[in-house]
């Protein structure tokens, strides 16, 4: 009898699953209202700047000259560098309310320590600065109390550590005529002054900051989700902390860079400017909740507060307070279009 196996059943193949995504699928693309507005969101500033440039040129024909663009662009870089320092703070969703009088601490501390030297004059205010704003983050980020609690009691602590060095604003120290220090400030290449030049390479090396290393990558996730961040095991309080020291040395600079320009250490400076930083942040774009932002934004909204605060002066009949109406205004229009631009994203 012959023996006879059954043959052996064929491997049965899984069926492929319902709904499974294919490798090769392509990422949706994004809609042309969502580029168009993220391009606002990133250049709207910069437009406006240029518009205004060129509608103040034809109407007022000094305003285009050589010299006033000097005058203008000198005056903004102090608030630039200032905003600059502002920027990482908001793109990680802070807020630093102190830098307005530690730039007037960091101008006054300059001017007394100029008269040991060009060294003494920018160690001594970058040093106090920088210990402010390392305070402010301590507390913001390892005591969790909110950074506008935070950085208003600073603003008052540094505002009466300033009248209590100065005398209530009786004694005004001066810079040395003639030295390193005021040279800082009152000195010039090609006609553009050494303020200028040292606000332009802040700005570079924060672009390069925000967009080239982990740290500024590290910066938006803060600012987009801290508790996320944190689960992602990145630095979150060592973040913060170092994004409130950069403010406060960044402001203390600026203020010993004024202080060099003007050859003193005026007490009455600063007043206000932590709002004026604010407004030159958001109106270039970076969002107030923090998570996404740009140094260049940052730049064109400060030199467009600047071009406004010229035209003002130019048509003579308004005094400075109109500047403050016209900012608030454009503050106003740019945080309603980002919530505006922020919905129409999530529902694209």
């Amino acid at each position: 009898m012959k023996n006879t196996t059954a043959p052996a059943p064929a491997p049965q193949v899984p069926a492929p699953l319902k709904n499974a995504p294919s490798r090769s699928e392509p990422r949706p693309e994004r809609s042309t209202g969502s580029r168009i507005g993220e391009l606002v969101q990133r250049q709207g500033a910069l437009a406006v700047l240029l518009t205004v440039i060129l509608i103040a040129s034809f109407v007022y024909p000094t305003f285009a000259g050589v010299d006033n663009a000097r005058g203008v662009t000198v005056q903004a870089s102090f608030l630039a560098i200032v905003a600059l320092g502002m920027t990482l703070v908001i793109i990680t969703g802070g807020i630093d309310l102190s830098v307005g009088s530690v730039f007037a601490l960091g101008g006054v501390l300059a001017a007394w320590a100029s008269q040991w030297g060009f060294l003494a004059a920018l160690l001594v205010p970058l040093v106090v600065c920088s210990t402010i704003g390392l305070v402010n983050g301590l507390l913001i980020a390892r005591a969790n109390i909110a950074p506008f609690i935070v950085t208003l009691a600073t603003l008052l602590a540094a505002r009466g550590m300033l009248l209590a060095f100065t005398d209530e604003g009786a004694t005004t120290y001066l810079v040395p005529k003639d030295s390193a220090f005021a040279e800082l400030g009152q000195g010039s290449v090609q006609g553009f002054g050494y303020p200028i030049l040292i606000a332009l390479v802040l700005f570079g090396a924060g672009g390069l900051l925000l967009q080239r290393t982990s740290f500024g990558q590290t910066l938006f996730a803060v600012g987009g989700s801290s508790d996320a961040a944190t689960l992602m095991g990145l630095p979150v309080a060592r973040t913060k902390i170092l994004v409130y020291t950069l403010s406060g040395l960044l402001a203390g600079l600026a203020g010993a860079l004024n202080a060099a320009r003007l050859s003193s250490g005026v007490t009455i400076v600063g007043v206000g400017m932590e709002l004026d930083a604010i407004s030159a942040v958001v109106i270039g774009g970076t969002l107030l909740i923090g998570g996404a932002g740009s140094v260049s934004g940052t730049l064109w909204g400060v030199l467009l507060l600047a071009v406004i605060q010229n035209l003002i002066n130019q048509i003579g009949s308004l005094n400075s307070s109109y500047q403050s109406v016209v900012s608030g205004g454009f503050l106003i229009v740019v945080v309603v279009a980002q919530r505006y631009l922020a919905r129409s994203r999530r529902t694209t």
